[in-house]
């Protein structure tokens, strides 16, 4: 099953959203602003995720540029992370052995494709 780490407010993950609802597959949606994810499920993730710890971080945000985090050092990410939950790039699709970012949305369905 795929999980959708999802921001209602994001209007590229609303369009994922919608793909996979037309795609009929079964998914799962995690807001991960309300329920952010730990450490260890930010490791797991990034494992998983195609493009590494510079696709996860949204470094436009205000949050990350006022910090001076090395965006090399993985445990210092995942910090920033886990501190500040918006700091993630949003959307995320996890098929729980492949993980991407849906940008553009499309790329959620790969994981459709591939499974």
């Amino acid at each position: 099953m795929i999980t959708l780490y999802h921001n209602p407010r994001c209007s590229k993950s609303r369009q994922a959203l919608a793909l996979l609802e037309e795609a009929d597959i079964e998914f799962r949606v995690h807001r991960y602003l309300n329920d952010p994810l730990s450490a260890e499920q930010l490791n797991d993730l990034l494992d998983r995720l195609d493009g590494g710890l510079e696709a996860l971080v949204r470094t436009n945000e205000a949050e990350w540029k006022s910090q001076s985090i090395d965006i090399q050092d993985r445990e210092a990410v995942i910090t920033a992370i886990v501190t500040t939950p918006k700091l993630m790039q949003r959307p995320i699709a996890d098929r729980g052995d492949q993980a991407v970012i849906g940008r553009p949305p499309e790329a959620v369905l790969t994981l459709v494709d591939a499974a």
